[in-house]
């Protein structure tokens, strides 16, 4: 599509009493997103003011058709990089009728192991890995039914032939930094056609609103491009690097003087759970973890200073 021609409509005034909300929620895979907008007839100051809707369950894997409706809960908003003005996206959790939380709505508990956690203060950074892919699921670049050359040459690489898609990347910096997300950073990765960008630090719970709403505007943006985006953890076999999504974490005492102390209390704790912990990370981690390619074993719990090989890695 011509998008000179979309332009011309997105330009068009709007009334100040009218602005667009697109609510934006996570579906029942628990792991892609979905969308809808609608029309609201006042600026919000807060996501509190921002009514209630509902979907189309049965459309998502998570009613029947008999009784569809899932409610949407409003519960963080954003500038609007695609609309404009005074246009907002709305990140909500989705709730059945009987006012619990869904089943893929993983939010709901994260937010109150986070008020227990207050006073600790804890703060996480995101580091999300993409792979860009062309329309037939091949990586975005790549030589059709071939590979490039080995890696090497590509993890924060400069080039028509190291860098592919970096129009994408620094669309959805721009995108992120409109919206008032705490995007940090950004690289290209290891494998090519892979890249990465960190979110945070954030305090609680809002970090996994800012990803998850980042992760819509790179679906958005490259859909603009007619580009795919992978998070799966392993888009090629062989020797390529997989994709992650690796979390940088501390608590107030660990960022006070002696903090390495409490970061080795807390690694002895995480070293007992680590098979729930991995259970909880995603799916088909397996196929990326196997202690190749700088990560650690599946099956292995690691911890070191500087070591991508390990499970938890101190920085230095």
């Amino acid at each position: 599509m011509n998008k000179a021609t979309l332009t011309r409509y997105l330009s068009l005034p709007q009334p100040d009493t009218k602005i667009i909300a697109t609510y934006i929620w996570i579906d029942g895979t628990g792991e892609n997103l979905r969308a809808k907008t609608r029309t609201l007839d006042k600026v919000p100051k807060s996501s509190e003011e921002i009514p209630l809707w509902h979907y189309a369950g049965s459309s998502t894997g998570e009613a029947e058709d008999s009784d569809s409706d899932i409610y949407l809960k409003p519960i963080a908003m954003f500038k609007d990089p695609f609309m404009l003005g005074q246009n907002i996206l709305v990140m909500c959790e989705a709730y059945k009728y009987i006012n619990e939380p869904t089943a893929t709505n993983k939010r709901f508990k994260c937010a109150e192991a986070m008020k227990a956690a207050y006073d600790q203060h804890p703060w996480f950074g995101l580091e999300q890995e993409y792979t860009l892919l062309d329309r037939d699921g091949w990586p975005f670049g790549w030589p059709k039914g071939g590979f490039p050359s080995p890696q090497g040459s590509y993890y924060c690489g400069v080039g028509a032939s190291q860098a592919l898609g970096r129009d994408i990347v620094e669309a959805h910096y721009k995108a992120c930094l409109y919206a008032g997300i705490s995007i940090s950073g950004t690289n290209a990765e290891v494998m090519p056609a892979q890249w990465e960008y960190q979110i945070g630090p954030c305090e609680g719970v809002d970090a996994g609103d800012q990803l998850w709403t980042s992760r819509y505007l790179l679906l958005r943006i490259a859909e603009e491009f007619g580009v795919q985006i992978s998070f799966d953890p392993k888009p090629v076999p062989g020797d390529w690097n997989g994709a992650g999504c690796h979390t940088n974490f501390s608590t107030l005492a660990m960022r006070q003087p002696n903090g390495i102390e409490a970061i080795h209390r807390a690694i002895k704790a995480l070293e007992l759970r680590h098979k729930a912990h991995i259970k909880c990370y995603g799916r088909d981690n397996e196929r990326r973890l196997t202690g190749r390619h700088e990560t650690a074993n599946i099956n292995q719990f690691k911890a070191g200073i500087a070591n991508r090989g390990a499970s938890i890695r101190i920085s230095r």
